[in-house]
């Protein structure tokens, strides 16, 4: 038989005060209006007895807030790397003395909306709508009007601006060129989209803002890509069988800046096949920090997403009440993890 639930009621009866009085001292207002001490000792005393636990839902409500946060998401919640925004908000939510609900659509729409829906009927304080992968997404139709932080996407442009919070992908797409030309190379070939500023996947936001850096900063050194392929999906195959065509084409050495990590990933069997070597004939430079980064030989030079980093700044915007009357997009920058997969040149 589960334990009776300790009421307010059952304090004040044992401590033989009123129902108010009680409410009062335990709400910490027993000074306020002169409660003596000694009931007030009493009160504490016999709280801590019994056992007694405020019923926090209705103690928030009366202040206006439940002191909950929705955390929706597509496939976050089951990504190991994506899930460490989902910790950043919880270490938020801590900090703040809030509670996380966290939900998952898998992508499906409808069940993003179900999933809003639910978690307002419960009251939650507001809401943070995220992404597995930077792309653009509607608010839901259901949190319209609400407070509402978008996390790793962001709305279309023809759209009502809101908050989102970001990698900032552009500037990374920047630093990787800077980073090439840093070490002397003057042929860089893109894998994963380029040459053009139109050659990457329309619907990939990561790869359209890494692709503008990358040429923006080539072209401040009066330079443009020696070549690029762009890949329909970013898997190690399509980075193999775009680096095993660039090599087919003649080009024995280099630079690579590949799109992802699983490009990349491609992209040293290619080159390994080939009878070549990283850094020695290909520099490669990349992008989100992928465990497999750590684990290929050379070490891969990678930017990494600053997954905890963005779920800890979406909640700290959600709260920020400052932030709801200047919508707009919040870049969190992506640290370079500078491993060996990178020589020292003279110019190429």
């Amino acid at each position: 038989m589960a334990a009776k639930r300790i009421t307010l009621a059952d304090v004040a009866r044992a401590a033989d005060v009123s129902r108010s009085t009680a409410s009062l001292v335990l709400s910490d207002r027993g000074d306020e209006l002169r409660i003596s001490e000694a009931s007030q000792q009493r009160v504490r005393q016999v709280a801590t007895e019994l056992g007694y636990r405020p019923n926090m839902v209705s103690a928030s409500l009366r202040k206006g807030t439940s002191g909950t946060i929705g955390f929706i998401s597509d496939t976050v919640a089951t990504s190991q790397l994506a899930g460490d925004m989902i910790k950043g908000a919880l270490e938020g939510a801590r900090k703040h003395g809030y509670m996380l609900f966290i939900g998952e659509s898998e992508g499906d729409e409808s069940q993003q909306e179900r999933l809003v829906e639910a978690m307002l009927d419960r009251q939650v304080d507001g809401l943070i709508v995220a992404s597995m992968f930077t792309r653009e997404r509607s608010v839901p139709s259901a949190a319209a009007e609400r407070n509402v932080v978008l996390l790793n996407t962001v709305p279309p442009p023809d759209e009502a601006p809101v908050r989102a919070v970001i990698p900032d992908e552009y500037a990374a797409g920047r630093a990787a060129a800077r980073l090439l030309l840093d070490a002397g190379h003057r042929q860089i070939h893109l894998i994963g989209g380029g040459p053009g500023r139109d050659d990457v996947a329309q619907d990939s936001v990561a790869g359209k803002e890494r692709l503008a850096g990358i040429l923006d900063e080539l072209t401040s050194a009066g330079l443009s890509p020696a070549s690029g392929a762009e890949c329909r999906i970013w898997l190690p195959s399509e980075g193999w069988r775009a680096t095993s065509a660039l090599i087919a084409s003649g080009v024995a050495r280099g630079a690579l800046i590949t799109f992802n990590d699983r490009l990349a990933f491609g992209a040293y069997q290619a080159i390994g096949e080939a009878g070549a070597t990283i850094p020695g004939d290909f520099s490669i430079v990349s992008f989100d920090d992928h465990q497999l980064a750590s684990w290929l030989h050379p070490n891969l030079t990678t930017f990494a997403i600053p997954h905890h980093e963005l779920g800890l700044r979406a909640l700290e915007t959600l709260l920020d009440p400052a932030t709801i009357a200047r919508p707009g997009i919040d870049r969190i920058t992506m640290p370079l993890r500078r491993r060996g997969s990178v020589a020292e040149f003279g110019t190429i």
